[in-house]
């Protein structure tokens, strides 16, 4: 696994994902592992992803169990029943500039093994020593379409514009005793980067951010006076935010809306070298500085949704720089993608899945001032 910890990758899933579940039955997730370690740094996990089924499956493998390559969240890790702190990547991706890399096809009967080290992304050391437990993240993005070299496997499911469903695979979880819980790698990095500054050079590119800012606050305050007047019993509400308090769902937006920070930058220069395929934009967790991909700069502007552009394209810049302020001020988590799948959700994740912000406010931009 990559390391460069302290930092959350956000981006869009165009396309709208199809029925919230699929094939549930047909991937299997086994984790193994040492029972003990003496350090942190010895600790080795490693999944076998395994395809029970009779179809391939074509899964995007950012944040679960499956990449190895970038410091997405692929576990989730507790001690005495308390979630250790996360500090590699949250990443989520725009699905039409993904290539195949973020992606895993897996035949039937085929298994797939990765590995990872996982030392320097979570903060093992603010906890102690003892036994924590690793549970794999398989909740899985699964497209419609499948690619491959080989043929055998091409399964094209549906015709037309790309759709995509969600699948939970069945897996394990394995508990390690770790002795010495401080990592020597996550201190060696510990001299990353910490009203947002735009610290962008490129003019044309530096003034996309700031509009894209200026953009993300609107959407916040009119997210903010939208809850304020319609309350909890409003159907778009509703959709986004299930039965969550009003008071969590417009304390974050008002977090964003009032975001003053003196110290936080806005950058278009891919310094922790995360721009990977598909990836619009991230963030360091430690510092919550932002950096913004080339593909972000394709988006277009919040007014654009008043001619023509759909909430569900989520193609629109201000809409993206609030999904990442909501990480770097409200402490919101990536679990869902895509106006229809956020909806999707349960309550509780519809609350901290940073994508709902991102489409509740944009479709209330819509609805109110176009």
């Amino acid at each position: 696994m990559f390391f460069a910890p302290y930092l959350t990758v956000f981006a869009l899933l165009a396309p709208v994902l199809a029925s919230p579940h699929k094939r549930a039955e047909a991937i299997t997730v086994d984790v193994t592992t040492s029972p003990s370690v003496d350090s942190v740094d010895e600790l080795k996990l490693t999944a076998t992803v395994t395809n029970t089924g009779a179809e391939a499956v074509r899964i995007l493998k950012y944040g679960t169990v499956l990449d190895e390559k970038l410091p997405t969240k692929s576990f989730v890790v507790t001690k005495d029943g308390q979630a250790v702190k996360f500090t590699g990547i949250k990443l989520s991706v725009s699905l039409p500039d993904a290539d195949e890399t973020a992606f895993t096809t897996i035949a039937p009967g085929e298994k797939v093994t990765v590995s990872h080290d996982v030392a320097s992304l979570f903060d093992f050391s603010s906890v102690g020593a003892g036994t924590f437990k690793f549970a794999p993240i398989t909740n899985f993005v699964v497209s419609n379409t499948i690619k491959s070299k080989d043929t055998a496997t091409v399964n094209a499911l549906s015709a037309g514009t790309p759709s995509f469903s969600r699948l939970e695979a069945a897996s394990n979880a394995v508990e390690v005793t770790i002795k010495n819980p401080k990592s020597k790698r996550a201190e060696s990095a510990a001299h990353l980067e910490r009203r947002a500054k735009d610290i962008c050079t490129t003019s044309s590119k530096k003034s996309f951010i700031d509009a894209s800012y200026t953009e993300a606050k609107t959407l916040a305050n009119a997210g903010t006076s939208y809850i304020s007047s319609k309350g909890a019993s409003d159907s778009v509400y509703k959709a986004y935010f299930g039965t969550t308090s009003t008071s969590k769902v417009s304390g974050i937006l008002s977090a964003v809306a009032n975001e003053n920070s003196s110290s936080r930058t806005l950058s278009c220069t891919d310094s922790l070298n995360a721009c990977s395929s598909g990836v619009i934009a991230y963030t360091a967790t430690a510092t919550t500085n932002i950096y913004f991909c080339s593909i972000f700069f394709n988006e277009v502007a919040t007014s654009s949704l008043c001619s023509g552009t759909t909430v569900a394209s989520r193609n629109v810049r201000g809409g993206t720089t609030l999904h990442e302020l909501t990480h770097a001020v409200g402490g919101t988590d990536d679990i869902g993608y895509g106006c229809s799948a956020d909806q999707s959700l349960s309550t509780s994740n519809k609350a901290i899945n940073a994508d709902n912000y991102n489409c509740f406010t944009t479709q209330v931009y819509q609805n109110t001032k176009c």
